[in-house]
């Protein structure tokens, strides 16, 4: 039988999930993309808890973002603005979960914003 394309999605996903895992020092930076906005967080998986959350929904879309265009400068302001929240909060290194997307397009764009923004991965 076929699998379709969410259950190959959530099979890859639980299987980078299996591997990473945020600690105090290091939190998961866990992102999710819908067709129309990106969802970011980091966890600390040892509490449980979430330290910062955001969405491309609550973010001022007239920021820089290079040369980049629509939902992937969306993406990569995100990721700016999710680091400068993180680094307020002392977090300064994290391990990025793509949670089974490639690493292309709006979740490359991310990265690279969380990574200008001050985070390490």
């Amino acid at each position: 039988m076929k699998k379709t394309k969410k259950q190959r999605w959530f099979r890859r996903k639980n299987r980078v999930q299996a591997k990473v895992h945020g600690i105090a020092e290091r939190p998961r930076l866990v992102v999710y993309k819908s067709l129309k906005t990106v969802f970011a967080q980091i966890i600390n998986d040892e509490k449980g808890e979430t330290i910062v959350s955001m969405h491309s929904k609550k973010i001022d879309k007239k920021s820089d973002a290079g040369d980049r265009k629509s939902k992937v400068a969306e993406a990569y302001i995100l990721g700016t603005e999710l680091a400068k929240m993180a680094v307020e909060k002392g977090i300064k290194k994290v391990v990025f979960d793509k949670s089974g997307f490639k690493y292309h397009g709006r979740i490359k764009a991310l990265a690279d914003g969380a990574r200008d923004g001050g985070l390490e991965f």
